[in-house]
């Protein structure tokens, strides 16, 4: 029997004697694969805090515009608290019949407050709903991944000021090719880093503004403050088409693509940490707590975190293109394949989150090896552009001081010598120009030392680098033991 409320929904009671919220048409129940094919719940009962939140806000705006009474407003607010309460304890129980969050929250309000809750819908489709309530959980998401990569950066200028002066060979194509710091090195992550935090800034910014208004799609005719519910919400803005309001998810696919880029720095990151653990290279050592062993190979020391994060990267990867493809062919404006929007939004978050909590602390915890970088630098000739740099400081064109030096490394490796070790005799023989100068010029600690531009690799530029990046006291330390529980 459907029952009508003035200018409110119907309700429609169903074959199994539940109610829908959005009965009327309908003369009979659905069928239950279509109820449990298409519930949400599942998955958006996680918006519970935020839905509750938009809800609260809207019968405030809607009280002060005469829309509902102030009772009936203080009673929702109040019958609001006492579910979200309930739900944080965990003595509420979700009912799949419900479909969604929306549906949940509000049938449950009804049950208990009566007439109030069932104009809380005043004004405001489920369309506009779930758009609000994805905004504000992304917010705060937003936040608090902006959290750890701020720590994680953190981490990386304090490591990078310990070993501004530890020198290592840099690479091309995987050959050694310069000298540079072990600092330098982890300071270029942590610029990466610092430009993530930008996008997602900038994701968070675009996203600001609140749908709440725009209906199904064409508004509502009552009178409306949509600027109050902006504000009651945190907002900075509220949207300017109701079409748009309720079909963007633009944000969801900026976002989306903000931690995958960020998921990129954090597998190129971990793949050199793969490398740098290997007997082969020995760089480092990862504390025994991020590591694990092998149930045959009694020796084995895995770095599984670093290559968990490093595949981990492809799901966020997957999580955009699955927005992408749910987006790109749907019509103006809400369609209900937008409700994947959730699962694909919800899982690149908790995959970044979980991924960051295992990383930072493997990385503030690594011992790094300094002599076996500096070894590594010795060979491989890493110092040969220096020592081309040091007859261009004669007077010899760079083109032909390249030549000279290319002859020298060649007779080095005939010869099994390094350039430190060449004699000076036959640096002379090949160029006249040189002189004893030559072995200040080609030292390691120099080549790294020179090199004071912008960016460059000298201790100095790394250290104030990795001050002005985290922004702290170079005295300032975080108590490892306080963040990270080895038990």
């Amino acid at each position: 029997m459907a029952h009508c409320f003035g200018r409110l929904f119907w309700y429609l009671e169903k074959g199994d004697g539940s109610m829908a919220l959005w009965g009327g048409r309908f003369e009979a129940g659905v069928a239950e694969v279509t109820q449990e094919f298409g519930a949400s719940l599942p998955v958006d009962k996680h918006l519970y805090k935020q839905d509750i939140a938009g809800s609260k806000a809207h019968a405030k705006m809607l009280a002060a515009q005469g829309i509902i009474s102030a009772e009936d407003e203080q009673a929702i607010a109040k019958g609001l608290t006492g579910i979200e309460q309930d739900i944080d304890a965990g003595n509420f129980t979700f009912d799949i019949n419900d479909e969604d969050i929306h549906m949940s929250i509000e049938s449950e309000l009804t049950r208990r407050i009566g007439e109030a809750g069932k104009r809380l819908h005043t004004a405001r489709s489920r369309n506009d709903q779930v758009a609000l309530d994805l905004r504000l959980y992304l917010r705060d998401a937003c936040d608090a991944l902006s959290a750890q990569v701020k720590e994680l950066v953190l981490v990386l200028c304090q490591k990078a000021q310990e070993h501004a002066g530890t020198v290592m060979p840099g690479y091309t194509h995987l050959q050694r090719a310069q000298p540079i710091t072990f600092g330098h090195h982890l300071m270029a992550y942590a610029e990466m880093f610092q430009r993530d935090l930008g996008r997602i800034a900038d994701a968070k910014t675009r996203m600001d503004v609140c749908p709440l208004g725009s209906g199904a799609l064409a508004g509502t005719t009552y009178p409306i403050d949509r600027a109050q519910s902006a504000s009651l919400l945190g907002f900075s803005a509220v949207s300017q088409n109701s079409l748009d309001g309720v079909s963007d998810r633009d944000y969801c696919i900026e976002l989306a693509s903000a931690l995958a880029i960020l998921m990129m720095h954090l597998s190129r990151f971990s793949e050199e940490i793969v490398m740098w653990c290997s007997w082969e290279f020995k760089f480092i050592e990862l504390d025994d707590a991020f590591s694990t062993g092998s149930s045959i190979m009694p020796q084995k020391k895995n770095p599984d975190i670093a290559e968990l994060v490093r595949g981990k990267a492809g799901r966020v990867f997957g999580d955009v293109m699955t927005l992408l493809a749910v987006m790109k062919s749907l019509p103006l404006a809400y369609n209900k394949d937008m409700q994947e929007d959730k699962d694909a939004i919800f899982d690149a978050f908790d995959t970044v989150k979980l991924c960051l909590t295992a990383f930072i602390p493997m990385v503030d915890t690594m011992t790094v090896l300094p002599q076996n970088m500096r070894k590594a630098a010795a060979g491989g000739f890493i110092n040969a552009t220096d020592c081309a740099d040091f007859l261009v400081g004669k007077g010899l064109p760079f083109r032909d001081a390249y030549k000279a030096t290319g002859e020298l490394v060649a007779r080095c490796i005939r010869e099994g010598l390094t350039l430190e070790t060449l004699p000076l005799e036959a640096y002379r023989e090949v160029c006249e120009l040189f002189d004893e100068g030559v072995y200040e010029a080609i030292s390691l600690e120099k080549c790294v030392s020179d090199r004071t531009p912008l960016g460059g690799p000298a201790p100095e530029k790394c250290t104030r680098a990795g001050r002005a990046r985290a922004g702290f006291d170079a005295e300032r330390r975080i108590k490892k033991e306080t963040i990270y529980d080895k038990k």
